[in-house]
C-alpha cells in the first residue's frame, strides 16, 4: 500500500517564501550598505595624501587610526565594567533571588534598555562626569605612577574612564538579558545531580550552569560589545575626545571614536571631508563585521562543550 503525499498548504507555501525572502533581504541590505559605503569612501581612500593635506584633512590612515584606537578602546573597558557586573546580576536573578524579586529585578533591567541614548549622554555629561572627578584626581595623585592614571587628570571628569562607565551601563541590559535567559535554560537534571552530590549552590553554577551557558555568555558579551562599538550620541556627548592614541583613562585628551567623530563633524562637512568621514565609517563596519565574525566562530567551537546542541 503506497502512501500518497500531502499537498502542501498555501500557508505553508506563503510562510516558506516570506521566510526565505526576509534571510535574503537581510544580505541584499548587508550588501547595499557595503556598496554605499565603498563607492562613497573611495575618493578619500585614493586620494594622495598631498591632496588630503592640502585641504587641512591629512592622510587617511593617520586621520583614522587614533579614532579606531579610541572606538575599540572604549569598549574594551565597557566590557571590562559590565561584563561581571551582568553575569553577577543574571546569576542572581536565575538562582538566588527569590520569585517575586527576581521578576522585578528581570523588569527593570529590560526598562534600562528602553532608555534612549541621548539621555544617557546628558545623564553622563551633566551628573556622572562632576560625580567622578574627584575620583579622577585622587587616582592621579595616588595612583599616578601607573600608566592608566598618569596625571594631570581631567578638571571636568569628562574622561574614557567616564565615557566607558557609561558604556557599561547602556549594554549591561543586554548582556544581563541574554546571560538570564542562557543561564535559566541550564538542564534541571544538571543542577539537581550536582546538588545531589553534595555540591554547594556556587559549586552547582560552576559545575553545571557554567559550561552549559558559555557559549550563550560569549554571544551576549560580543552583542554588547557591538553597541558599544557603534554607540554615538552618548560618546559625543560625554567624551571630551581628540584624534591622539593614549592609554590613560583619566587625562585631559582622550581618543575619540569613529562614531562620535561622524556625528560632530558631518553636519559642517563638505566635498573630500565628507568622504573621509564616510570612509571612516566603512572602518567602524569592517570593525564591527569582524566582532560579529569572531563571536560566531568562538560559539561554534564552544557549542560542541558546553551542552548547548
Amino acid at each position: 500500500m503506497s502512501l500518497v503525499p500531502a499537498k502542501p498548504r498555501i500557508g505553508d507555501k506563503v510562510f516558506s517564501g516570506l521566510s526565505t525572502g526576509a534571510g535574503i533581504l537581510i544580505f541584499v541590505i548587508l550588501a547595499a550598505v557595503a556598496m554605499f559605503l565603498i563607492a562613497q569612501a573611495f575618493p578619500a581612500l585614493v586620494s594622495s595624501p598631498e591632496t588630503l593635506q592640502s585641504q587641512g584633512y591629512g592622510p587617511f590612515l593617520s586621520w583614522v587610526a587614533p579614532f579606531a584606537f579610541g572606538t575599540v578602546y572604549s569598549a574594551f573597558w565597557a566590557l571590562v565594567f559590565a561584563v561581571p557586573v551582568s553575569i553577577g546580576i543574571a546569576l542572581f536573578i536565575s538562582h538566588y533571588a527569590p520569585r517575586r524579586l527576581a521578576a522585578t529585578l528581570g523588569y527593570v533591567i529590560d526598562l534600562l534598555a528602553a532608555v534612549p541614548s541621548v539621555v544617557f549622554g546628558l545623564w553622563g555629561a551633566n551628573v556622572f562626569a562632576p560625580a567622578l572627578q574627584p575620583l579622577h584626581q585622587w587616582l592621579a595623585t595616588y595612583l599616578g605612577w601607573f600608566p592608566l592614571f598618569t596625571p594631570p587628570a581631567s578638571g571636568t571628569g569628562r574622561s574614557m574612564l567616564t565615557t566607558s562607565l557609561v558604556l557599561a551601563v547602556m549594554i549591561l541590559p543586554i548582556i544581563t538579558s541574554l546571560c538570564r535567559e542562557v543561564f535559566l535554560q541550564t538542564p534541571k537534571l544538571h543542577e539537581e545531580a550536582a546538588l545531589a552530590l553534595g555540591a554547594t549552590r556556587w559549586e552547582m553554577v560552576k559545575m553545571a550552569v557554567f559550561p552549559f551557558a558559555r557559549a550563550g555568555i560569549v554571544s551576549a558579551v560580543m552583542l554588547g560589545l557591538g553597541r558599544a562599538l557603534g554607540e554615538t550620541m552618548a560618546v559625543a556627548m560625554v567624551l571630551s575626545g581628540a584624534g591622539v592614541i593614549k592609554f590613560d583613562i583619566i587625562g585631559q585628551q582622550n581618543p575619540n571614536t569613529i562614531a562620535a567623530t561622524i556625528a560632530l563633524n558631518f553636519p559642517e562637512a563638505s566635498g573630500l571631508r565628507i568622504n573621509q568621514l564616510i570612509a571612516g565609517g566603512l572602518i567602524l563596519f569592517v570593525i564591527t563585521l569582524a566582532v560579529n565574525m569572531l563571536a560566531r566562530w568562538i560559539v561554534r567551537r564552544r557549542a560542541a562543550f558546553s551542552g548547548a546542541n
